[in-house]
């Protein structure tokens, strides 16, 4: 015996609100029914960008910091002051150009190959971002070893 699943949806009759109609409301906490709110979506996204920017800025403060303790004696000092503070303007652009994606309206036409220009080259800064700090780090800031041996 084969199921025609057509005939029998034409034959089950649905009361309205009951669950399955077509005007049946989602059950509360339940969100695989609910349409997906691209704007909300975007703008969660754009805020956990956001703190690991913020995160990697505290980061690379920390490790300017480490660098100018070292001195101008460190051997890599130039590169490193000049690598850290590239990373840190990128990163200050980024965190701005984010803050404008997360007020920005999705759903609006008008605007949406502006926004979607503005959302790649977000994606593009935080890759160069990514490899100026790869760089960063095969210069290995490390604060000076302090002699704790007692002086005679």
């Amino acid at each position: 015996m084969e199921w025609n699943t057509k005939e029998y949806k034409l034959h089950c009759v649905q009361r309205p609100g009951s669950p399955g109609s077509p005007d049946a409301s989602p059950p509360s906490g339940d969100s695989r029914n609910r349409p997906t709110d691209v704007n909300s979506y975007a703008s969660k996204k754009s805020a956990a960008e956001s703190m690991l920017d913020i995160a990697l800025l505290m980061a690379n403060a920390s490790q300017l910091k480490a660098v100018v303790e070292q001195g101008q004696d460190f051997a890599f000092f130039v590169p490193l002051v000049v690598l850290i503070s590239i990373s840190l303007v990128l990163q200050i652009g980024v965190a701005l150009l984010l803050i404008f994606l997360v007020k920005s309206d999705l759903n609006n036409t008008d605007d949406s190959t502006q926004l979607d220009f503005l959302n790649n080259l977000a994606t593009g800064l935080v890759f160069i971002i990514m490899v100026v700090n790869i760089f960063i780090l095969a210069f290995e800031v490390q604060k000076p070893v302090m002699d704790m041996a007692p002086q005679q």
